[in-house]
């Protein structure tokens, strides 16, 4: 029944592979991440978990008259931030499955 240590073994490799990636879930979650708009005029941080926590406009940036600019850079700068956010996870996270060919990952 030599099957049955290799089968065992593979368990042990995957339930390892699961805590490691359990670990790194975490990590990703409490890191910080910066977005940008206007060269720096909007700045939008948020966690891994996809929550902002801060908002900094440029009072600079601020016109009346053109209300339209300010929310075209905030929704810019959150963009930012949440594309940094997923190619984070993704790099991170698609460590885990490379070389796997699993299906829908």
């Amino acid at each position: 029944m030599r099957g049955m240590g290799n089968m065992q073994g593979m368990m042990k490799q995957m339930q390892k592979m699961q805590k490691e990636m359990a670990k790194a879930q975490a990590d990703l979650e409490l890191q910080e991440f910066t977005g940008t708009a206007g060269g720096g005029m909007v700045t939008v941080k948020a966690t891994g978990k996809r929550v902002i926590t801060d908002v900094v406009i440029n009072e600079e940036v601020v016109d009346p008259e053109d209300i339209e600019m300010l929310q075209d850079l905030v929704l810019a700068a959150t963009n930012d931030v949440l594309k940094q956010i997923e190619d984070t996870t993704s790099q991170t996270m698609g460590k885990f499955t490379q070389g796997l060919n699993l299906p829908g990952m």
